[in-house]
């Protein structure tokens, strides 16, 4: 497509634009004036779907209405209701049904899956993970070294080449290569929350295979705005958060992949809990304990039903749509974005986001010299929501659902604008 920097252009966009109906099916959270913000963190936390409040209300008009009884007798019984959203969440990260379940948070299933399939040795126990890793997954990993006895020191760092940003593939081989003997996990962030780089998953499947590791994935920046096609990496396990593309709402639910090949190994070492005994038994109390077959055997509790309801409203509307479409969208929202950035035409910004569309989502991380956490708080003050990272990246998401081309023109219209201020004040006062 070839891009124009006018806002003529982006509003004939948004016009011929298939999805632009879906900007109306959310919250848009506006200023005193009554305008809408221009919201640019779908990466940290999604809008509401105006549907939510409906499928809230649902439950919890059952609840008031049947009590104990809506596990059976809701209009969408609470037993399996986790059930209801296998599926759909299963075609967005690209898995078959056997292989995905919403549960818990994000952290707590990598912890999960870490129970199960990092076995570490004397000799095969280190971790490797990317040197920008998000602070959680640096954690969880420390902590499973140290728990099973090791040191936080045993954690290997995939780290981009000096001068560059983005990681390299050929470097993890390097590293896999020469210290496979000694690893035995990689757990690497799908897309990299800081730069939006997005990592090819089936290409770390084989280099950690090929030396004997298991391969763990966190998506949480990737599920709802990325197409992962999990099943076929062949990576061991994922897990994501729901409350980023996905608008499920703050703190909601996670979800977890475990790949099919270890879907029937009932001798797989995790923690138990009532709802992964066998579904058939798990209300004669006195029954062993029984594991279900697939991702279903890593639950430990009954579902969180207003939680999931929040995640249902969501996961309907992008059955509706599906993941197909809303990539085609992003790549040229995001496509748009770049452009205008671009046009700025400034050596005091450079975007750090790959430029190639395959190798991100629909987040570019901008970076501006010499900037502190004041640009965006003017960027804030004039209802541009984005989000900072230390010590000089704005991070924004344009995101297919709700974002527009409009939405876009003025966010960088204005971005512009806040520069060249900021630039004449600097000038002024080195006069």
């Amino acid at each position: 497509m070839k891009y124009q920097n006018n806002l003529a252009f982006a509003k004939e966009q948004d016009k011929e634009d298939s999805l632009s109906y879906l900007r109306n099916r959310f919250l848009i959270p506006k200023d005193k004036n009554g305008n809408n913000w221009l919201y640019f963190t779908g990466n940290s936390l999604g809008l509401q779907p105006k549907s939510t409040k409906d499928y809230i209300n649902q439950e919890l008009e059952d609840w008031a209405n049947l009590g104990v009884e809506g596990h059976f007798e809701a209009k969408n019984p609470w037993l399996n209701y986790h059930e209801y959203l296998t599926d759909k969440m299963a075609k967005i990260v690209g898995a078959k049904p056997l292989e995905v379940v919403v549960m818990n948070t994000l952290t707590t299933n990598l912890h999960l899956l870490m129970v199960s399939f990092y076995r570490p040795t004397k000799t095969k126990y280190k971790i490797v993970i990317e040197s920008d890793a998000f602070p959680s997954d640096r954690y969880a990993v420390q902590s499973q070294l140290e728990f099973h006895g090791f040191s936080k020191e045993d954690v290997i760092e995939w780290k981009p080449r000096k001068g560059e940003e983005l990681l390299n593939i050929e470097d993890l081989e390097t590293i896999v290569v020469e210290q496979g003997d000694e690893i035995a996990l990689l757990l690497i962030g799908g897309v990299n929350y800081y730069t939006g780089q997005f990592l090819d998953l089936k290409r770390i499947a084989e280099i950690g295979h090929a030396k004997n590791c298991i391969v763990g994935i966190d998506l949480a920046h990737g599920a709802g705005n990325i197409s992962p096609d999990l099943h076929n990496s062949g990576v061991d396990f994922a897990a994501w958060c729901t409350y980023k593309y996905l608008n499920s709402g703050p703190g909601s639910l996670a979800g977890l992949f475990v790949h099919e090949k270890h879907a029937k190994n009932k001798d797989l070492p995790r923690f138990a809990g009532w709802w992964n005994h066998n579904k058939q038994t798990r209300f004669n109390m006195r029954q062993p304990f029984d594991v279900m077959e697939g991702a279903e055997g890593w639950q430990l509790s009954n579902p969180p039903i207003l939680s999931m309801a929040a995640i249902k409203a969501s996961l309907d509307m992008f059955d509706e749509v599906g993941m197909d479409a809303l990539r085609e969208k992003s790549e040229k929202l995001t496509g748009y974005f770049e452009f205008l950035i671009n046009e700025i035409n400034s050596d005091d910004i450079k975007i750090i986001t790959p430029s190639n569309p395959k190798e991100r989502g629909c987040q570019l991380s901008i970076q501006v010299k010499n900037a502190d956490k004041s640009l965006h708080k003017k960027l804030t003050e004039n209802n541009i929501i984005t989000d900072w990272r230390e010590p000089d990246v704005i991070r924004c998401a344009p995101t297919p659902m709700y974002n527009s081309f409009e939405d876009v023109y003025r966010m960088v219209e204005l971005l512009s604008l806040i520069l060249s201020k900021g630039k004449e004040t600097h000038t002024e006062n080195n006069i």
